[in-house]
């Protein structure tokens, strides 16, 4: 799985996600990406059941085109007030989150499915919290300068400039990104 061991099955991340990609990168990990083409479920009331049936969803998709490698597959969504905030449509969308989310708090789930060959997948559900600066509109808008909300849940991303906008955070950075390190590494190191 590391780029250290070439008899290591190749590893394949199941995601698109320019942050989950970085992630891997930074663990020196050797991959390829490819992203699944699966029915994502959501559900406002079960956030911890959404990543954990959509990383599922998408680590079964790779393991059906990839029966030897190992699978790492993710889904991330945003709570806050109780409902999950998915990826702004546009920057009028995206400055509306923002506004909600100034001086308020939200919740980070990421469902992490992993896989070795056909076996069933390890799913892992972890928890971030993230706490807002009191935001302007120009302050938002400032930094709509420095980042294109429009891919990012939320219509931020807390790898980026997070500190005009973050006051603070408890649990996972990379959680937050999208994809908690630790739990790969785990996983990683008992492959």
């Amino acid at each position: 799985m590391t780029s250290s061991d070439p008899n290591a099955p190749p590893l394949v991340l199941a995601s698109g996600s320019p942050r989950r990609r970085k992630i891997l990168d930074s663990m020196g990990l050797t991959f390829q990406v490819e992203i699944p083409n699966v029915d994502e479920v959501h559900r406002d009331d079960d956030p911890e059941g959404t990543v954990r049936e959509n990383a599922t969803r998408k680590c079964e998709w790779a393991q059906a085109r990839f029966p030897d490698a190992g699978i790492i597959a993710a889904d991330t969504v945003v709570v806050f007030n109780g409902k999950s905030i998915g990826k702004p449509k546009s920057i009028v969308d995206a400055t509306a989150m923002l506004r909600r989310f100034s001086g308020h708090s939200q919740i980070v789930y990421t469902g992490v499915a992993m896989a070795r060959g056909t076996q069933i997948p390890t799913v892992r559900v972890e928890k971030s919290e993230v706490h807002f600066r009191e935001l302007s509109d120009a302050a938002i808008a400032g930094y709509f300068e420095r980042v294109d909300p429009l891919d990012k849940a939320g219509g931020y991303d807390i790898d980026q400039h997070h500190q005009l906008i973050i006051r603070a955070y408890e649990g996972s950075w990379t959680n937050i990104m999208g994809l908690p390190q630790d739990v790969v590494e785990a996983w990683v190191s008992c492959r």
